[in-house]
């Protein structure tokens, strides 16, 4: 009778931990990761899954607002003498993408995946920049926003 007993108690452990790993599997399906923007300064890069981002969809203004604002984003060091190097995921570049810098369009629309920028204009004031640092963001979509991915310029001295 024993080994009955341990037999049935190693099978519900068996199918425990298999509807455990099932769920777990579920979970994972449900949040997909958004596309990924890189940054490139030298030899250091830095990606980033988006800060904000509605799958594809539309993203209201409020919540822009918010997402500007998200303090929790990657840095990378910028020399001013070097070249900035944006790279977006195709998806992002199909939907036609700007870069932001402290908010405001630095660049117009593009559908490229590859973009350069020198380091100098992060730090010039007359593009808005204003101290050793700057938040620099990938906008996707022409007309309505459909993801945003921010980062953290700071000066290299």
């Amino acid at each position: 009778m024993t080994s009955m007993h341990s037999a049935v108690r190693r099978r519900r452990a068996v199918a425990a931990a298999g509807a455990v790993s099932a769920g777990l599997l579920v979970l994972s399906a449900c949040s997909k990761p958004t596309p990924l923007s890189t940054i490139t300064v030298g030899r250091d890069s830095v990606s980033s899954e988006a800060t904000c981002y509605n799958d594809g969809n539309a993203i209201k203004t409020a919540d822009l607002a918010k997402c500007l604002k998200d303090t929790d984003i990657k840095s990378i060091k910028v020399d001013p003498d070097e070249t900035v190097r944006f790279g977006v995921d195709p998806k992002i570049a199909d939907q036609g993408w700007t870069i932001l810098m402290n908010g405001q369009p630095l660049t117009d629309s593009s559908k490229k995946t590859y973009r350069t920028i020198p380091g100098s204009v992060f730090f010039n004031a007359q593009y808005g920049a204003s101290g050793n640092s700057t938040l620099v963001s990938i906008k996707e979509g022409e007309k309505d926003v459909k993801g945003l991915w921010s980062f953290k310029l700071q000066k290299e001295s």
